[in-house]
This record gives C-alpha cells, structure tokens and sequence, in this order.
C-alpha cells in the first residue's frame, strides 16, 4: 500500500514539519511505502490564476493519483487548516476519490489544531474520499520534537503510534475491499 503524506505547511518558520517527517519515519518503520508531498517544495499557483507557473501541477497531481491512502499534515491557522492546502485541494478531484484519509494538525496552543481537523474532514467528504474519524492532534508543537524530528513528549509518540494504528486498520481495510471489487469486475468481464 502507498501511503501519500501532504505537507501542507509553506511558512518558513513552520513547525508542522516535524509531525510529518515523524508520521513517515513511523511508517517506513512499519513497512510501509511513503511519499511526501512537501507544499514548500513543490509551490502551486494559486488556483484559477491565469498565466501563472503551473510546473508542479501535474507531478503533484501525479503523485496523489498513485496513493492509496494519504495523511494530511496542517498547521493551525486562524482557527482553519492551511490556505496552501486548501489551494492543493482546489487542484485535484479525482485524486482523492474513495480513499481513506487522515488527519493530523498541530498548533503552537494548547488544542493541538483541533478545529483545523475537523474543518479538513468536512472537505475529505465533499472530496469523495473517506476520512479517518480519529485525528491526531499535535498541541504546543514548538516543545514537541526535536531537530531530528524525534518527539520530546511521551504523549506524542503513544497518540502517534495509535493514530497510525487506526489509520493502517482503515487504509487496509479500504484498500482491500477495493482489491476485491476489481477482482470481481475482472472476472465478470
């Protein structure tokens, strides 16, 4: 299974790096095959603007279609996700259809972005796709990692590694039914 995390941070002074970089590590640790999609590293115009660079467009696209299940990762702005990750959504329809996404959102606070979450589920819906009903919430995430993206907090290693728990549960079993279903339409046919 491919697991696609979107980065949806671009701030230079962002924090909310450290979550995602941690979320792959564990994955990988996992044996799971990751793919980052860091929004600083692969800018898109804002939607709609006519005569803009679209460079990254397709490949970005390109990379979301060959996931199975994806994880977004947003800070906390202003009571909502990030305006970047909104803009990458903007892109993309097809992309998200029936895949299982996940949630996980920090914030220099003491919520941990708990209104992002459940702003970016309702958008996970409207996408077509299948949110995780379990978010991961990352409070005060200046104190929460290390330069090498480690957790300095106990609590964010055990919410992590339950979250992902759920979240792998979620893609499986998504990922799987939807194995089946193509298996049966091929041997219909």
């Amino acid at each position: 299974m491919k697991i696609t995390i979107v980065l949806g941070s671009v701030r230079n002074e962002r924090q909310s790096h450290r979550l995602a970089h941690f979320i792959q590590q564990q994955l990988i640790k996992k044996g799971m095959e990751t793919n980052l999609v860091d929004l600083s590293a692969t800018p898109l115009p804002i939607f709609g603007q006519d005569g803009t660079d679209t460079t990254y467009v397709g490949p970005v696209g390109h990379r979301l279609k060959q996931s199975d299940a994806m994880i977004f990762v947003t800070p906390e702005y202003h009571g909502s996700f990030s305006g970047a990750l909104k803009n990458m959504l903007d892109y993309y329809w097809a992309e998200f259809q029936q895949k299982p996404i996940a949630v996980a959102t920090a914030s220099s606070g003491k919520m941990g972005g708990i209104n992002a979450s459940s702003q970016l589920q309702h958008v996970i819906l409207s996408l077509g796709a299948y949110p995780l009903p379990l978010k991961l919430l990352v409070p005060e995430i200046h104190q929460a990692f290390d330069d090498e993206f480690s957790p300095l907090r106990d609590s964010v290693t055990d919410n992590t590694n339950r979250f992902l728990k759920e979240f792998l549960w979620y893609a499986d079993a998504l990922y799987s039914k939807k194995s089946e279903t193509k298996d049966t339409v091929a041997t219909a046919g």
